[in-house]
């Protein structure tokens, strides 16, 4: 590995440079202040956020929209509640105009169970809106075929899921995940939903992973701010560890101190008889 690696190792998607590796939410905060609070101490330079969270008949989105263009951070509107990939197009027009980005957090949801994308709804959106010329992040589950179906219609970045939305359980299919990375290993990939601890944030850094997408784990905390400081660490933590080079793991024992020949005690004893 590059020895300066660690000081110029940024996170780029779309030729954009970012030197954060941590994507996060703005939904289920007890308070916009406590979500501002919370960006801050994550350190993140890009934030999701949703359309359909403004209610124009109460009038309450301007005041949200303005402490999030405050943040600093780049927006990352998502299509969050789509079922199709029409829906999905259209949601996401909608978004570049009120928000002026042509970045999209792609979610075409086909299961209301257990939140899983439309693999075919979702590579007919994407397909589409890069052709529109939208920066497209699409929320995909760890199959293999489908992410490289993502690819080729243009998706110059990945967002495979470590378990469903809101779980909590972490990387469920480390095989996957691990084949993933092995195959697709020229464009980033970034861990988006199911991440439910700081531990399990670093663990997908250190499998190669360029970045992790969360809002549950950090929202729902009994202190939020402390949560995303801990994620933020975590994930630093990660990307170094996979950048220095983890140990391998073995089946047999290995002594951290190897000692050649009989021990030093027994040496000494014999030379005195």
């Amino acid at each position: 590995m590059n020895s300066n690696a660690s000081k110029d190792d940024l996170l780029t998607l779309y030729d954009e440079q970012f030197s954060s590796r941590f994507l996060l939410g703005t939904a289920l905060y007890r308070s916009p202040v406590e979500m501002c609070d919370a960006i801050k101490a994550s350190g993140s330079e890009f934030i999701t956020l949703s359309l359909r969270r403004q209610n124009p008949q109460q009038n309450d989105g301007d005041a949200f929209w303005q402490m999030i263009k405050e943040t600093g951070c780049k927006l990352l509107p998502n299509t969050a509640g789509c079922r199709s990939a029409k829906e999905a197009i259209n949601l996401a027009e909608m978004s570049r105009e009120l928000f002026s980005t042509p970045w999209i957090k792609l979610e075409v949801i086909g299961d209301d169970y257990n939140l899983q994308p439309d693999p075919f709804e979702l590579v007919i959106a994407a397909t589409e809106l890069i052709k529109r010329g939208f920066k497209v992040l699409p929320y995909c589950t760890d199959d293999l075929v489908l992410c490289l179906r993502l690819q080729d219609a243009g998706c110059q970045a990945l967002m495979p899921w470590g378990a469903p939305i809101g779980t909590g359980q972490g990387l469920l299919n480390k095989y996957h995940l691990n084949s993933l990375r092995e195959r697709i290993s020229d464009i980033p990939l970034i861990i988006d939903a199911g991440i439910g601890s700081p531990s399990q944030a670093a663990a997908a850094l250190e499998m190669g992973y360029d970045a992790v997408l969360l809002n549950t784990a950090v929202a729902k905390a009994d202190n939020p701010v402390l949560m995303a400081r801990a994620f933020s660490q975590a994930i630093t933590a990660g990307r170094n560890g996979y950048l220095a080079g983890l140990m391998q793991r073995r089946q047999t024992a290995s002594p951290s101190t190897p000692v050649l020949g009989q021990p030093f005690w027994q040496q000494h004893q014999g030379s005195n008889q």
